[in-house]
Parts: C-alpha cells; sequence; structure tokens
C-alpha cells in the first residue's frame, strides 16, 4: 500500500467500509456538525458571560487611561504654550525695558557730559578771572613798589645833583611823578619808533 492511499484507507475504515468520495470528503457528517455547534455554543456563552465582560473591562481602562493622558498631554500642551507666549510677553517687555533704560543712559550721559563741559567751562572762566585779577593786583603791586622804589632813587638821586635834601613828602611824590611821566613818554616814543622800523 503506498502512502498515498493511506488517508483514503483511514477515512474508508472510519464509515465502515463505505468509500467517501467527492465534495462528501470536505463536509463532515450532521452529528458532528450538531455537537460541534452545542460545544462552540457552550465557549461562547461561557466567553461572552465571563470574558468578554474582563476583556470590555480591561479596554475600557485603557482607554480611559489613553483618554486622560491625551486630556493631561493637551492641557500640558496648552500649558506649555501658555508659559511660552508668557515667557515671549516677558521677553519683549525685558527688551523694550532695556531699550528704555538704553535710551534713558544715552540721555543722562550727554546730559551729564553737557553739565561737565558747561560746568569746567564755567571753573575755568572763574579760574581765568581769578587769575586775571590776581595778576592785575600783583601788577599793581608791582607798580606801587616800584614807583616807591623809583621815588626813593629819583629823590636820592636829586638830591644829589641838586645838592639839597627832598625829604618833604609832597615834593618827592611831585619829583617823582614827573621822573615816571618823563620815562613813560621816554619809552612811548621808542616804542613807536621801534614799530615804524
Amino acid at each position: 500500500m503506498s502512502l498515498a492511499a493511506l488517508p483514503a484507507a483511514f477515512v474508508t475504515a472510519a464509515e465502515g467500509g463505505e468509500e467517501v468520495q467527492g465534495i462528501d470528503l470536505i463536509i463532515p457528517a450532521p452529528y458532528d456538525i450538531f455537537w460541534s455547534s452545542v460545544v462552540l455554543l457552550i465557549i461562547a456563552i461561557a466567553f461572552y458571560k465571563y470574558a468578554l465582560p474582563k476583556f470590555q473591562a480591561i479596554l475600557d481602562e485603557r482607554t480611559a487611561k489613553i483618554e486622560g493622558g491625551l486630556a493631561k498631554a493637551e492641557l500640558a500642551q496648552a500649558e506649555a504654550a501658555a508659559a511660552r507666549d508668557e515667557y515671549q510677553a516677558q521677553l519683549q517687555e525685558a527688551r523694550t525695558e532695556a531699550a528704555r533704560i538704553r535710551e534713558e543712559a544715552r540721555g543722562e550721559g550727554s546730559q551729564i557730559v553737557a553739565e561737565a563741559r558747561t560746568k569746567a567751562s564755567e571753573e575755568a572762566a572763574r579760574l581765568t578771572e581769578t587769575a586775571h585779577r590776581q595778576i592785575e593786583a600783583e601788577r599793581q603791586q608791582a607798580a606801587v613798589q616800584l614807583k616807591q622804589d623809583v621815588g626813593t632813587l629819583a629823590t636820592e638821586l636829586a638830591s644829589k645833583i641838586v645838592g639839597e635834601a627832598l625829604e618833604d613828602e609832597v615834593r618827592q611824590s611831585r619829583v617823582v611823578d614827573r621822573f615816571l611821566d618823563e620815562l613813560a613818554a621816554n619809552t612811548a616814543s621808542t616804542a613807536d619808533a621801534g614799530k615804524g622800523n
């Protein structure tokens, strides 16, 4: 007996000697269909009554978790967007404030420089005025001292030349003034002659 004939032999033996052919090989016997349906129905009822509610509860729980996760994700995304918008608003406000502070600092710097220049000019003018006054005072003091020294020398010289004492102050003053006037006139004529050359 060959291997290909072996399954056909099992089928023939199971049926009690009758040989099954064609479509009857695929379709089971009616009692097999009935008992298979009964077993399937018992399994289906048990699955529907016990297993399906647990599967449904697990699926509902997972669905709730997923929806809760999505809601949390949406909430977190909304909070992140709000925080980003607030951060950008604060950043823009900080930039505006920084620009305003820079402008104020520039204005204050310009004002400080202008005030410093004004104060420096005023101080320089005050120092110059003080120096001019001091120079003028020293010049006048030197002129008075020179006049006294020249007067004393002129009086002594005149006394020696004239041979009489010129100790009278009025006389001394007249002689000194005349001498200084002549000296100033000689100096002025010499200076004019020097300019003409």
